[in-house]
């Protein structure tokens, strides 16, 4: 059987009442399977994961965002993450005995009944890009939610499916397929949220705009000269995490295998440790593979180790994973849940 991933951001992480709302209708939606649903306060935002086949997957991802709709409200909308809507992103994700073909073909028709269903606007990102503008997410959500009705102003930013129309209680949606992302945050102990944004650029793939000597960005025929990043397939940036006195270098990993949980963890303790601080842990935002776990338990164990649950109760213990809340393997590893 097939097996394609879903994994909707919405921007609420605080009201029950949403969160029952959108694992009801997926636990009634035939075909596919709720994996995992977790909210932050501090990101005012909660994620999403399901599994199922192709017809269970689109259902499911049109409902849960459907009730997504009917509870969430932009224009009172305050949050850590960047967002450019209610449903914000809607990534579909190959995991077993499909493509990114299929993925692609998936995400355009959800693109296309969501736009209709719910009057709003849908970019597509990632693999299922029309345009080369359009790839990466933040370069969509450049301006987020509050830049939007401005944007759809612009030709250029036309999406692919809806009207150009502002939505101002759900503002817009991206959907596409992609690889596995893994969201993965490093703490950081200091409530310096500084440190946390220049340790963010120094190691994102984007890097950071170039200075000169005093400091001023520097420019060629008007445009931004950038010093790239260390990590590749790395999206980053630091925030604040008020409830817990700290901050945190939040991360999207989009591709593991080219850049590992356990070498994202360990340059942040590099610059961490060069400006003057340390790190406190590390947690997975949603679920992850068990091979990018067992990963970084061969890193960690200097390949010594070949038993499954040694090397996944080593990733979690180097890696800090339950330093904020506890790493429960059987609902963080989506090969334990499927």
């Amino acid at each position: 059987m097939k097996i394609i991933e879903c994994v909707p951001n919405f921007s609420e992480g605080k009201n029950e009442n949403t969160f029952e709302a959108i694992k009801s209708t997926i636990e009634k939606t035939n075909g596919v399977k709720l994996l995992n649903l977790e909210p932050d306060a501090d990101y005012n935002r909660v994620v999403v994961t399901m599994a199922g086949d192709e017809n269970g997957i689109l259902e499911g991802a049109i409902n849960a965002c459907k009730a997504a709709a009917e509870n969430i409200d932009m224009t009172k909308h305050k949050g850590e993450h960047p967002r450019l809507g209610a449903i914000d992103v809607v990534p579909f994700v190959p995991v077993k005995d499909t493509t990114m073909e299929d993925c692609i073909n998936i995400s355009e028709k959800f693109g296309e009944r969501i736009s209709q269903e719910l009057n709003i606007p849908v970019y597509l990102y990632e693999a299922a890009a029309r345009k080369s503008q359009r790839k990466n997410l933040s370069d969509i959500r450049k301006g987020e939610y509050e830049g939007l009705e401005e944007k759809l102003k612009n030709p250029e930013w036309l999406p692919d499916f809806g009207e150009a129309k502002f939505n101002p209680k759900l503002g817009a949606i991206v959907t596409g397929a992609r690889f596995f992302l893994i969201a993965y945050n490093v703490n950081i102990k200091s409530t310096d949220a500084n440190i946390a944004k220049e340790i963010a650029e120094i190691l994102r793939e984007s890097g950071r705009a170039m200075r000169d000597d005093q400091g001023n960005i520097i420019k060629v025929n008007g445009k931004t000269v950038r010093e790239p990043g260390k990590l590749k397939n790395v999206k980053g940036m630091g925030v604040s995490l008020e409830k817990y006195n700290i901050t945190q270098v939040s991360m999207n990993l989009t591709n593991y295998n080219i850049t590992p949980l356990h070498i994202a963890f360990e340059e942040v303790k590099k610059e961490a440790a060069r400006l003057g601080t340390e790190v406190n842990g590390s947690e997975i935002v949603g679920l992850v593979p068990l091979e990018a776990i067992l990963k970084a338990g061969r890193f960690y164990s200097d390949h010594k180790i070949k038993d499954e649950k040694e090397l996944v109760d080593l990733a979690i213990e180097k890696l800090g994973l339950s330093t904020l809340n506890k790493f429960i393997k059987e609902e963080k590893i989506i090969d334990y849940m499927i």
